[in-house]
């Protein structure tokens, strides 16, 4: 299970985010000061770092600088300071991306999970590049979908749909999640973007018969992979 390290002076926000990060599926690692945090860094070897920047005794800058001379592993800064100069300031020392506080924990996550995909760290992506689900395979190295012997020619966000869908059988993605999955935080566009991705992901799918799964929609939420048999 990977790491993520929590590193903030406030108890209060230390225990949400280590419930989002819990319930995400991931290890929580936590800290109170940078000088706790470099320490457990060293024994931990997280995945990604939450990082506060407003502390005592060592800021959240300090920390950034100290983790970058030893590692290259994402960095996310969590402050209440959203001027556009300290965020320059935070992706000038090393930092990976910034949250303002009062964040949505769903934010956050979604946040964690794109840094992972930009570094190649996520545990699927290390674990394995071919996922295979009754007759169908998805490569995510080659981009390339096949069902049965019959590969399906498909862009690149209509793989990474199916890795996300498909590997994670019976999960109810929202369209929101999809959406920052696959364009990104900094993407203007609304859920109805995702609803006719997956509509010309669909009909490219129903060219093959493939009777044992399909991508569900669940009215209301958003869609998910099921077997059906």
């Amino acid at each position: 299970m990977q790491r993520i390290l929590i590193v903030d002076d406030n108890e209060d926000i230390r225990e949400v985010l280590g419930t989002y990060v819990a319930k995400e599926g991931f290890e929580p690692v936590v800290a109170k000061d940078g000088f706790e945090a470099l320490d457990l860094f060293k024994k931990a070897n997280p995945a990604v770092v939450l990082l506060d920047v407003m502390m005592p005794g060592m800021d959240g800058y300090k920390v950034c600088e100290k983790i970058r001379e030893q590692s290259d592993v994402p960095i996310i800064l969590v402050t209440a300071k959203g001027d556009d100069y300290d965020r320059v300031m935070g992706l000038d020392i090393g930092a990976d991306d910034y949250i303002v506080k009062p964040f949505n924990g769903d934010e956050v996550m979604a946040r964690v999970r794109a840094v992972l995909r930009r570094m190649g760290r996520s545990e699927s992506t290390e674990e394995k590049k071919i996922l295979n689900i009754s007759d169908l395979t998805v490569n995510i190295e080659t981009y390339t979908v096949y069902v049965g012997a019959e590969k399906l020619p498909m862009t690149k966000k209509e793989v990474e749909t199916m890795w996300i869908l498909a590997g994670n059988p019976s999960k109810v993605f929202t369209r929101d999640n999809l959406l920052d999955s696959l364009w990104g935080q900094d993407y203007f566009g609304d859920s109805r973007t995702v609803d006719s991705h997956i509509k010309r992901l669909r009909a490219k799918l129903d060219k093959v018969p493939h009777p044992n799964w399909e991508i569900k929609t669940i009215w209301g939420l958003g869609y998910k992979f099921e077997l059906t048999v």
